[in-house]
């Protein structure tokens, strides 16, 4: 009777540990090419009493390395191109395409490379790097989990927060925030 419950116990706690918890950032060695079709680059901006909007970028390129023997060695690297920026309402979408915002015409990438990646559990990390946006670079930071890794494939939900002002991006604060948060979905393919 003792062997069964405690059979079930180790049942019942395998439920629970999500499956991603199986899988650490040691297991996911290797280097990826970022599937764009699978990837999502999202943002929003807020507004002083409410509001805001949200965005997201259409295309973008970029690749992730996992090393072997020391996962704080890792590098990511990320381009997004801002002419594809797209929040649902064209007037909005022209404005941040402009020299006001993004300057896209003259500045037709957004560069992100990791200079370190700091292990924080199995299964996530602080990225720090250099973003790069309208001729200017800073230091910046992102939080990867690890979602999933299954037949070559990894997925990763990453977070951080940019102040736009940095980039000569801040037309229209303090209305609206000088804080962009992203929340990103990034998938890799072997290889």
């Amino acid at each position: 009777m003792h062997k069964r419950i405690l059979g079930l116990v180790a049942v019942a706690a395998c439920l629970v540990v999500p499956a991603a918890a199986a899988v650490s950032l040691g297991d996911a060695a290797g280097s990826y090419t970022i599937s764009p079709a699978a990837s999502s680059i999202r943002f929003t901006v807020g507004k002083a009493g409410g509001g805001g909007f949200d965005g997201a970028f259409a295309r973008f390129k970029g690749n992730i390395r996992i090393d072997n023997s020391d996962v704080e060695r890792s590098r990511v690297n990320i381009t997004i191109f801002p002419e594809s920026v797209g929040t649902g309402q064209n007037r909005i979408d022209a404005f941040l395409r402009s020299d006001a915002v993004f300057d896209a015409a003259n500045n037709p990438e957004i560069q992100f490379r990791s200079t370190s990646v700091n292990r924080t559990s199995a299964t996530t990390a602080v990225i720090d790097g250099r973003l790069t946006a309208r001729g200017k670079t800073f230091p910046e930071k992102f939080t990867a989990e690890l979602d999933g890794l299954k037949s070559g494939t990894i997925k990763f939900h990453v977070t951080g927060k940019v102040l736009r002002s940095r980039y000569g991006m801040d037309v229209g604060t303090p209305l609206y925030s000088n804080v962009v948060d992203f929340d990103m979905t990034l998938t890799g393919r072997r290889g």
